[in-house]
């Protein structure tokens, strides 16, 4: 049986595939790479046959599916015990799936994820050491939960830095969709419903900035509603972990967010008037 399955889901992804997926292969563990094509127009399928390495598989999407439904199929085609889903961008450091992997043998343990670092276009490193703020070591679904929320869930990083179960993931129905952005981490919490959670305090992903180009694609509104609606769901969910203050704390982080790039724009604004002449 497949121990580990690493899944890349993947639209137009021909200019990030190629170094997700080298990183990935560089790896000591058995695994298994299901890559999923969902109907892209450029060299994606192009770029995953050029490794010809037996444990990458690539399948194709006929007609492109919501990414919800895309990412869910990725994960289904898979049959590893254990499952790390990528981004086509993020970056495995050396020996990241074995030392994850060790966590993971501990029955309790959930999800793990490590601290991660962020890459710049040409690979240079613009940060190290970033995430799991509080979250480092075991902690419980309570804290987890309250974390995400009053921080927002870019606590956890890029999604190739977690690893959980594929039996958890089947429990909790898988990703949401409806929710593009947040999408991940609202997996990630739901799954550590069902145990406990373990940050690592090793740097064991990386981020390129390339990959920030779905925020970039989501106005400030929608971006700042679609995380509104994760905490007020996950509140509703599981009001006894969750509790009213951590939404508040929550709401008076993403009010701040959205007045603080209202003043932003205002004065980008200001600088392109021109000046006035008596």
């Amino acid at each position: 049986m497949t121990i580990l399955s690493v899944c890349i889901p993947v639209s137009d992804s021909g200019r990030t595939l190629g170094p997700s997926l080298h990183s990935i292969l560089l790896q000591d563990t058995d695994i298994e790479v299901v890559v999923l094509d969902n109907a892209s127009s450029d060299n994606t399928g192009a770029i995953a046959d050029s490794f010809d390495d037996p444990r990458v598989r690539l399948v194709r999407n006929e007609e492109a599916l919501p990414v919800g439904e895309n990412w869910n199929k990725a994960v289904s085609l898979s049959h590893g015990r254990f499952v790390k889903v990528l981004r086509s961008g993020d970056i495995l450091l050396a020996g990241a799936l074995d030392k994850q992997l060790e966590v993971m043998g501990d029955n309790g343990i959930a999800l793990c994820a490590s601290q991660f670092e962020i890459l710049d276009e040409r690979g240079v490193v613009e940060g190290t050491g970033l995430g799991l703020p509080g979250l480092i070591g075991s902690r419980d679904v309570r804290t987890v939960m309250r974390t995400l929320v009053r921080r927002g869930p870019a606590v956890f990083g890029p999604t190739g830095a977690a690893m959980f179960r594929r039996a958890d993931f089947d429990r909790v129905g898988g990703f949401r969709g409806n929710l593009a952005l947040p999408m991940d981490v609202d997996l990630f919490a739901r799954v550590c419903a069902f145990g406990r959670f373990f940050g690592m305090p090793e740097v064991l992903a990386a981020w390129r900035d390339s990959t920030y180009r779905l925020r970039a694609e989501i106005t400030t509104v929608a971006q700042l509603t679609e995380l509104l609606r994760f905490q007020h769901r996950l509140g509703a969910e599981y009001p006894e972990l969750i509790g009213r203050g951590a939404i508040f704390s929550g709401d008076l982080r993403l009010a701040r967010a959205a007045a603080e790039r209202v003043r932003g724009r205002a004065a980008a604004t200001a600088m392109r008037r021109p000046q006035l002449r008596p």
